[in-house]
């Protein structure tokens, strides 16, 4: 059986946790739970788009598409939401997934989730599975935030698909003051630092500006796709950042507990 809280594995460690402030409360326990303190920085803030009428008038049409596909946990959140307001989810319609956090996302909602990649929880993953092979004259329908990648859309389109976008919010950087990060480096005080998503992790560069960029480089990151893990190594990350086996808080967790462990301080 199991403890009903985690043991004190991180003790006297502060971790910089990134995510938006409506979705870090629980996380940041678990740390604090676990021994640690859990410095919030959030580097994105969710907003509505500007023009929400194109996502509106995508969603008045879902009987018209074969599969829809959210790319985020924010994505089924608020997609789900505007959708609700329309009206029902067809019952024809596959949902796709791109990760455990958006299915969950989704399953609280009452949907079920028919697409979802079984390794890989990215763009790249999604495109693996055996569903997303033959769409072949399909029409697709992406939710997502304002801009981001077109991997999956050009994928798809190459594949035969006809692929269209529900933009049903926008990421922006929120104004927050770097200087506590800033002095926690300073003091030696910084240990590690957890970024959720690709945005997330270019935001924090930006953040945190010239006078953060060396010690950022040298905190060690945990990450929760492998391309996120794959874009810190291109900025130049000095320790490869460390893949979360899943989205989920436990999981995070328990990556930091590993990242701390003896025998990983004498690589």
């Amino acid at each position: 059986m199991q403890d009903a809280l985690p043991k004190k594995t991180l003790q006297g460690k502060t971790i910089l946790v990134t995510r938006p402030a409506h979705q870090a409360a629980a996380l940041m326990s678990l740390i604090k739970q676990a021994g640690a303190h859990a410095l919030p920085f959030p580097t994105i803030e969710i907003l509505p788009p500007q023009n929400p009428q194109p996502a509106i008038t995508q969603f008045q049409q879902l009987r018209q598409f074969d599969i829809l596909l959210f790319i985020s946990a924010n994505a089924a959140r608020i997609g789900m939401e505007m959708i609700q307001q329309q009206g029902t989810l067809p019952q024809t319609i596959q949902v796709a997934a791109v990760g455990k956090a958006t299915t969950r996302a989704l399953q609280q909602l009452g949907v079920e989730v028919d697409i979802l990649p079984q390794s890989r929880f990215d763009s790249e993953g999604l495109l693996a599975t055996p569903q997303l092979q033959a769409v072949s004259n399909q029409r697709i329908l992406i939710v997502r935030g304002e801009g981001g990648r077109e991997l999956l859309a050009e994928t798809l389109r190459k594949r035969g698909a006809e692929v269209h976008y529900a933009e049903a919010y926008r990421r922006t950087i929120p104004n927050t003051d770097p200087t506590p990060v800033l002095q926690a480096w300073q003091a030696g005080q910084l240990d590690a630092a957890i970024v959720t998503s690709n945005q997330s992790l270019d935001n924090l560069i930006q953040m945190v500006g010239e006078a953060g960029h060396k010690a950022l480089l040298q905190t060690p990151l945990v990450v929760i796709s492998e391309r996120t893990r794959e874009v810190a190594l291109e900025r130049g990350f000095q320790h490869p950042p460390q893949l979360a086996t899943s989205p989920s808080d436990d999981a995070i967790l328990d990556t930091l507990t590993t990242l701390f462990q003896p025998h990983n301080n004498t690589e």
